[in-house]
This record gives C-alpha cells, sequence and structure tokens, in this order.
C-alpha cells in the first residue's frame, strides 16, 4: 500500500493535566499508513517535509515501522506542519500550523510515480486536496498513475471545513468518488456532502456517485460497509475510549491492510472496526494504534 498526504507533529494536550502536553505524531493518511504497517501490510509513504527536527522524527518513526520513505522529500524552505490538539466542552478543540508547510508543497510532476505503479492500494484523502492546490493535482496524478497502473485505489473523505468551502471540498470530492476503489467516509461528513442523516440513504448515495466499495464510519456506533448489492453494519465495540484522535484512520489503514494480504472486504471491515476502537483507548493519534493480537483478542471477545 501506498499512501500520500500531509504528516503533522502533534502535541496532545492531556485533560486535567494543566498545560502538560503529550509530544507525538499525527496527519489523517500518516496514522493511516501507520496503522497498515502495523497491522502487517507492506507500506510505502508520499510526502514532503520540513528540514527540521520535527521532520527528522517522522522519518526515524517510519523507519521504526517499516514503511518505505523513498517517496519522500525534504523541503529546506518550508517548515514540518504542526497541529495542537486540547479538550474543552464540546471535545476536542484543533489549532493549526500547517500554512505553507512542506506537505503543502507537493507537487504533481516531483511524484515517485513507480512506487505508486508497484502498490496494491494507494491511499489519499479530501485533507491532501484541501491543503493546497498542487497538493490537488497531485492527488488526481497519482490517482491517474494507479490507475493505469491497475493499482486500487482507497479515497477517504476526511471532509475538514477549516481548510476549504464546502462547495469546493463538494465538487473536489464527488470527483474523486467515482476513481476510487473503496471509499472511506464518516457519518458527520457524509451529512454535510449530501445533507442525509439516514446512514442507509447515505451510503446509496454515495454508490449513487460512483463509489464501488463504501465503508460508513458511524464512530463508536460502529460502521456500515456495502458493494451495492450486499449491505452489513457492525455495532460499535464497547471498550474503555479516552481519546478518538486517528480512530478513523486507523480504521482505514487496518480495512486496507486486511485486503492487501488477501480478506475479502467483510472480514476486512470486520477487523477495521475492531482495530478503531482500540485506538481510542489512549492518547494521540499513532501512539495506542493497535497489534494485531490486541484486535484478534477483541473480536474473539465478540463485544
Amino acid at each position: 500500500m501506498v499512501s500520500l498526504g500531509e504528516p503533522m507533529y502533534e502535541f496532545s494536550q492531556l485533560p486535567g493535566e494543566g498545560r502538560k502536553w503529550l509530544q507525538g505524531f499525527g496527519g489523517d493518511t500518516m496514522n493511516c499508513a501507520v496503522a497498515a504497517a502495523r497491522q502487517g501490510a507492506r507500506v510505502g509513504y508520499v510526502t514532503r517535509l520540513g528540514q527540521d527536527e520535527f521532520g527528522a522524527q517522522f522519518l526515524a518513526l517510519w523507519r521504526d515501522e517499516g514503511i518505505d520513505v523513498s517517496g519522500v522529500r525534504i523541503d529546506p524552505e518550508a517548515h514540518t506542519a504542526v497541529y495542537f490538539v486540547s479538550h474543552g466542552p464540546a471535545g476536542h478543540v484543533f489549532s493549526y500550523l500547517r500554512a505553507g508547510s512542506a506537505a503543502s508543497r507537493m507537487r504533481a510532476d516531483q511524484l515517485p510515480l513507480e512506487l505508486i505503479r508497484k502498490a496494491t492500494f494507494f491511499h489519499t484523502s479530501g485533507i491532501t486536496q484541501a491543503v493546497s492546490a498542487s497538493a490537488c493535482d497531485a492527488v488526481f496524478a497519482a490517482i491517474d498513475c494507479a490507475r493505469a497502473a491497475g493499482v486500487k485505489v482507497a479515497y477517504d473523505a476526511n471532509l475538514r471545513l477549516r481548510l476549504w468551502s464546502l462547495p469546493r471540498a463538494r465538487a473536489t470530492i464527488l470527483a474523486t468518488m467515482p476513481l476510487s476503489d473503496v471509499f472511506l467516509v464518516s457519518i458527520d461528513e457524509a451529512q454535510s456532502l449530501c445533507s442525509l442523516s439516514d446512514p442507509e440513504q447515505v451510503v446509496a448515495w454515495c454508490h449513487q456517485q460512483g463509489a464501488k466499495l463504501v465503508a460508513l464510519k458511524l464512530g463508536k456506533d460502529g460502521a456500515i460497509g456495502s458493494d451495492g448489492t450486499r449491505r452489513e453494519r457492525l455495532a460499535g465495540h464497547r471498550v474503555e475510549a479516552v481519546d478518538a484522535t486517528g480512530a478513523g484512520d486507523c480504521f482505514a489503514g487496518s480495512l486496507l491492510a486486511r485486503l492487501c494480504t488477501g480478506d475479502d472486504f467483510w472480514a476486512a471491515l470486520r477487523y477495521a472496526n475492531a482495530a478503531a476502537a482500540l485506538t481510542t483507548t489512549g492518547y494521540g493519534a499513532v501512539a495506542p494504534l493497535p497489534r494485531p493480537a490486541q484486535v484478534l483478542q477483541l473480536l474473539a471477545r465478540g463485544s
């Protein structure tokens, strides 16, 4: 699997700990890549990093996780993106230092096309398209490359309206959906995109837009998978949840990892649903990403 996107160095506030912040790593496609690697998939990541300490730490992380970094470029003129996660009355509060980041300077003419052509799945997201016009162009060029080489495309909407307007986001996401073999979206994102609140109607809408396999993420309530003919709803797993940061990305990475290793869509969906639940039991986006033994134990428990 090859994933393309923006990594972000993470500072996560510890609830009740005043000014204490847990340092870590984030970024939707990066979380997905690490999750997939931890589930046993061979993974490559495509991005740009700043020539700074945060970028160096990312490279060390990816090498420790066994991720191919041949598609990573170092940009001496830009910084690695940073974000902060604090906790307010309504839940998570995100603050970003990402404008002009190295990853936002990705360009279509600098893509590692041979790396993409060798993949089983190519994965990217709406966030990657939103960070800049050149990154959006790079996404479409990478998808074209993947499809021409027979590589399956997985696309996660990951709608973030702080990055772009809803009309522009909707137009771009709707243009990308029919190019994907697996489309992932959360129920909240779908409601913004199609003004539907019923999950079954949302799944039908996704297929109407050209999505082939649909994975609708329902948060603590589980997930729905559909291939256009068969539809399966999975209940959420009961866990001691403390932080949902990165859970949806873990779902995506775990789903793709299992597909890469030979599971059918339905088995991969059940595995991803359990892995995402486990991610909520720790703080930060990457640190709590589970290992296969933990996921299989939760599946065996059946709740």
